[in-house]
């Protein structure tokens, strides 16, 4: 998301707006008719696999769905002679990794615009979203203060190249050796200052929910982090957990997000999830929304 301009982050804004009213192009209802995505999947997916797929279905396109391991790359073709194959047979390349190596290398080789549809270092498709819904449900975001409760991961990252870009106050509450990237922190910080937002790392999840309009979490155990597992919850349970009680210093008309899956019983109780504050499938349709936005845009 760094790579893009604020003007340019508000037109997949304002044209997902348009997708969702189901207004897509004047000259078209189906704009990628005959055009043809390539979904690689190194991780299991709920939201991105359906919600691109359904996108590219209701725009008039199609989509394959490949698991990294039923391709040759399974058995050691290089990505990038993968990527230059798939450039001959395809218009475009999402794909969902554990190594953000394995993005940037995609995109290297290939001559088709490729997606990153989840890294380890960054999720851009759900950071755009989720700003999206917070401009959907707060009607406009400069001034808005969003609390990260938990570990500074790859959507936490996204989120912090997003706001700063968009006038979003971030607070990151984590504990000590779970901060976000450090060149995302950078690159936060230097967009912070061109648009006057607030941007923080802290330790107290009360101090950087206080005041807050909306409060954001993720699981504690990321996909391939499992043999972490014991040592996470240990260290962000019972203090970064979101409950009811972290939400009396937030504004009255605070909300709740996740970008799921969630643990309820981990990062969040079931009583703040499952209760009036929290948009969290309201999140998830809206990851269909801007698919179909960023498909529409680079095909």
């Amino acid at each position: 998301m760094q790579e893009y301009t604020k003007e340019e982050l508000w037109q997949m804004l304002r044209l997902a707006q348009r997708m969702k009213k189901k207004i897509t192009a004047p000259e078209s209802q189906e704009p990628l008719a005959g055009k043809i995505l390539a979904m690689i999947f190194q991780k299991p997916s709920t939201r991105t696999r359906v919600s691109f797929e359904v996108g590219m279905r209701q725009l008039g396109g199609y989509a394959i769905y490949l698991n990294w391991n039923e391709l040759q790359l399974g058995r050691g073709e290089t990505i990038a002679d993968t990527a230059k194959v798939l450039s001959r047979y395809v218009n475009g390349i999402m794909a969902r990794v554990y190594s953000h190596n394995d993005i940037e290398e995609l995109a290297k080789y290939a001559d088709v615009p490729v997606v990153n549809g989840l890294s380890d270092l960054h999720h851009p498709c759900q950071g755009i979203s989720d700003l999206f819904t917070i401009w959907e449900k707060k009607k406009g975001l400069e001034g808005l203060k969003l609390a990260w409760i938990g570990d500074g991961n790859n959507v936490c990252n996204s989120l912090l190249i997003g706001c700063t870009k968009l006038g979003v106050n971030i607070s990151v509450a984590c504990p000590q050796g779970y901060e976000p990237d450090i060149t995302t922190m950078k690159w936060a910080k230097k967009n912070a200052e061109k648009t006057g937002t607030i941007v923080e790392i802290i330790r107290d999840p009360k101090k950087a929910a206080k005041n807050a309009d909306i409060i954001y979490t993720d699981t504690f155990v990321s996909m391939g982090m499992e043999v972490e597992k014991t040592k996470r919850l240990k260290a962000f349970i019972p203090r970064y957990q979101v409950t009811s009680n972290l939400f009396r210093y937030a504004l009255p008309e605070a909300i709740f997000m996740h970008c799921l899956p969630c643990h309820r019983g981990e990062e969040v109780t079931a009583e703040v999830v499952d209760g009036p504050r929290s948009i969290v499938f309201d999140q998830a349709e809206n990851r269909l929304h801007i698919q179909k936005t960023i498909l529409a845009l680079i095909l």
